[in-house]
């Protein structure tokens, strides 16, 4: 684990707005998954312009969610962005409150569904074109259950535990030098109560 904040929790409706804009969530995955970018690194990726670009990302920074970085290379002109913490929790006790707050954090909720739907569904589209072994190893699950909220919220820590020990493994190797069949792999989990 790094030396900065872990999931810096949101709590104001004017960072949560910030973060919840289709095209800074991208850059702020984008600059996760990096560590470090530039605007012109990360305008490549998005396909955007790097100007546009360059405007969400100081709106990233006024809020917090991102900060400036060392530059990576000799070139004084570039400006080097990183994420401010290590990833962000947006909980929905620190929104319900007001009916402005709740639907914000609703709408920002169903933004990152979307995007995390999207990411999937280029996984299924993509999927002969990574080989057998990812294939397989590739998980989707879904298991119904009968529990409590103390249960669920129990789970949830404890599945929570288990994902951040492998990121912390997988960033240690990285670390070391250790990426030889390493890929960005997405892990998304949801645990809701529904009635049939």
């Amino acid at each position: 684990m790094t030396d900065r904040e872990r999931d810096r929790r949101i709590q104001d409706l004017g960072t949560l707005k910030a973060i919840a804009h289709p095209l800074r969530m991208q850059l702020y995955r984008a600059l996760t998954i990096a560590r470090t970018a530039t605007a012109s690194q990360l305008a490549e990726q998005v396909d955007e312009a790097v100007s546009l670009v360059s405007y969400h990302l100081r709106k990233l920074a006024e809020h917090g969610l991102i900060e400036q970085a060392e530059p990576q290379t000799a070139d004084g002109r570039e400006r080097w962005w990183q994420p401010a913490s290590d990833g962000v929790s947006i909980r929905d006790e620190d929104f319900s409150d007001a009916p402005e707050k709740a639907a914000a954090h609703t709408a920002a909720s169903r933004l990152f569904f979307d995007q995390r739907a999207d990411l999937y569904r280029r996984f299924l589209d993509e999927r002969a074109h990574w080989g057998r072994e990812w294939s397989q190893a590739a998980d989707s699950s879904e298991w119904l259950l009968k529990l409590t909220p103390r249960e669920l919220a129990e789970l949830s820590r404890r599945m929570y535990g288990l994902v951040r020990e492998y990121e912390e493994r997988g960033r240690a190797a990285v670390a070391a030098g250790d990426t030889e069949g390493r890929e960005n792999v997405a892990v998304h989990t949801y645990g809701f109560p529904f009635r049939t």
